[in-house]
């Protein structure tokens, strides 16, 4: 009996994952994608920033309301509507004339595409034991990584032919998902495990400041003002691309997916070895003020190699960054350990959506704006990072200081 669980749930963890695959597959597809649609359009970078921190709000915004309908109407259908959401904003991508139709579309998948995340993460919560449950959370983290890394240069080599294909091909992708869980995924959540009363709504914003009075508030704070500073470069590095480089959709999409695969690793292999060898406090310190090294760097690069080498180093420095602090924030978190990473991850996201809108309006002015400012926003991080982790109690991984 518990080999047959243990097979059905490796094989709702398997359609699981796909489900992820093709979200984020879509999304890696399309990213290189939107400043080719802008600029189509007639728009710049104050209109592609936007764009990009529309869809970061909307999720910041509706990921809390879906996780507290899934805790009333179960998993299943809110993955379905996740789904289908995701493949209706995908095709009207591909259908868009206008900027407003872009806005539009981007709008509906954050509201609607935020679903599937959360609630196939609270799916595996449902499914294993203490025992398993980490490994189902880190086979849904490989599949979104997976899809990461090969949605760009997929998503490249599909627009050479027409800019459309791959919001299509998504789409398309998305409703194949949604019908596998509709026909495959049994409900995890039974009738009498379901909420019946609580809070349902929108992220809360007096929640968020709130925490600002917290001791973890330095770290929100931190992570905050990083997150801005890398936004710089992941919102507009495609136009950039496009306007200074003179690059296409083919060789945005090459980059992007090298970039993806030096993410993953800094994130998912690196940063564990670094932060146990000289502890988070010297891995934050360290990749900011590399970061807004590098940072200048990007603008040295001409070459194709250049470029490679420069977005690389970039991408793997600032990669261990948000894990390192969102470690130190486990460590240091008075609240439980969900709260904790729901609000630093909440911090994370409002970083996305200021980051993006700074980048584009001054990208606007100077296409090397995006790239200065984000080194200064670095270097300034880095500083409050000196200042905020000066003294106090012992960091648990090497012995160094930080504030309590």
């Amino acid at each position: 009996m518990q080999a047959q669980t243990r097979t059905e749930n490796r094989k709702n963890l398997i359609i699981l994952s796909f489900t992820l695959v093709v979200v984020m597959l879509g999304f890696g597809m399309v990213v290189p994608i939107f400043p080719f649609f802008v600029d189509r359009l007639g728009a710049g970078g104050s209109a592609l920033g936007l764009l990009v921190a529309t869809g970061a709000l909307t999720q910041l915004l509706f990921g809390p309301l879906w996780g507290s309908i899934s805790d009333r109407a179960g998993r299943k259908p809110i993955l379905m509507v996740g789904l289908l959401g995701y493949g209706l904003s995908m095709a009207l991508f591909g259908l868009s004339t206008e900027l407003w139709m872009l806005f539009a579309s981007q709008a509906l998948a954050g509201v609607l595409a935020s679903a599937t995340t959360v609630a196939a993460m609270a799916y595996i919560g449902d499914s294993t034991g203490e025992r398993d449950r980490a490994g189902g959370m880190g086979a849904l983290g490989a599949a979104s990584g997976l899809g990461i890394i090969l949605g760009p240069g997929l998503g490249g080599w599909l627009a050479g032919g027409s800019l459309a294909t791959p919001f299509f091909i998504a789409a398309a992708m998305s409703l194949v998902s949604m019908l596998l869980i509709a026909l495959l995924l049994p409900e995890t959540l039974r009738p009498e495990a379901r909420a019946t009363q609580g809070r349902v709504g929108l992220v809360d914003f007096r929640e968020l400041w709130g925490a600002l009075r917290s001791p973890i508030s330095g770290l929100l704070l931190l992570v905050f003002i990083g997150t801005i500073g890398t936004s710089n470069f992941e919102a507009i590095f495609s136009l950039y691309a496009l306007d200074v480089l003179g690059y296409g959709p083919e060789r945005v999409g090459a980059i992007l997916t090298v970039v993806g695969i030096v993410s993953v690793v800094g994130r998912g292999l690196l940063t564990g070895l670094a932060t146990r060898r000289w502890g988070e406090t010297a891995v934050i310190k360290g990749a900011l003020l590399a970061g807004a090294v590098a940072f200048l760097l990007l603008l040295l690069a001409e070459t194709q190699i250049a470029v490679l080498l420069t977005t690389g180093l970039f991408v793997l420095i600032t990669a261990f960054f948000r894990p390192a602090v969102h470690s130190l924030t486990s460590q240091r978190a008075t609240v439980g350990q969900g709260a904790a990473m729901g609000l630093s991850n909440s911090f994370v996201s409002l970083g996305r959506v200021v980051g993006p809108i700074w980048a584009g309006v001054v990208y606007d002015l100077n296409p090397s704006y995006p790239y200065l400012s984000g080194a200064v926003i670095l270097f300034i991080a880095f500083l409050l990072s000196l200042l905020w982790m000066g003294a106090g109690k012992m960091d648990t991984a090497t012995g160094s200081s930080i504030p309590v």
